[in-house]
């Protein structure tokens, strides 16, 4: 399907990458936990730098969708493509498929496709960052819950938030073995 490749290449773009060279600062896949993403982003270079890469992680894969959803493609087709934007952010070919943990993009991709499914895991995620100052144990929980929150909210893509969620916490594996270990850094 074209549009999946199009979400795939639309993906490969990392906001962090932009964001850190039009900033003059350095590569933040050089640096902290090595991850190009915005918790990263802001543990290295601050809040002003970060929201602008959760900005363009979340909007990167808009268009490919709304033309999806304009085409009027079932929900699967629509999720597929926004599969397609996250697959492309966790692993960029040009990058040698090192990419980002898919967190922001995928909250990006469900505010299209289930807009408050995404609002409330945004606000779950805001709400767990500040009071455990972990961004993993937030992206964690918040992804855990999409699910449950879109068989409420949005019950004919909760097959999609299911896959998408399998992909953010299968990215989290090395936070996760570092959350047990209890050296897992804070924001």
């Amino acid at each position: 399907m074209p549009l999946m490749v199009i979400g795939y290449l639309s993906g490969t773009w990392l906001g962090a990458l932009t964001v850190c060279r039009l900033a003059g600062v350095g590569d933040p896949r050089l640096a902290g936990s090595c991850n190009p993403g915005f918790s990263n982003v802001l543990r290295l270079h601050g809040y002003r730098l970060a929201l602008a890469t959760l900005a363009v992680d979340a909007v990167k894969g808009m268009p490919v969708l709304w033309l999806a959803m304009w085409l009027g493609l079932p929900p699967w087709a629509q999720g597929m493509v926004g599969l397609s934007v996250l697959l492309g952010h966790a692993y960029p070919a040009w990058h040698r498929f090192r990419g980002g943990k898919a967190v922001a993009s995928a909250f990006g991709v469900m505010l299209v496709l289930t807009p408050w499914v995404a609002l409330c895991c945004a606000a779950f995620w805001t709400l767990l960052a500040w009071r455990m100052r972990t961004a993993a144990i937030a992206s964690l929980a918040s992804a855990a819950m999409a699910p449950l929150a879109s068989l409420w909210l949005a019950p004919n893509f909760v097959g999609v938030v299911i896959v998408f969620t399998l992909l953010v916490l299968a990215r989290h594996v090395f936070n996760i073995q570092r959350l047990g270990r209890g050296d897992e850094p804070g924001l």
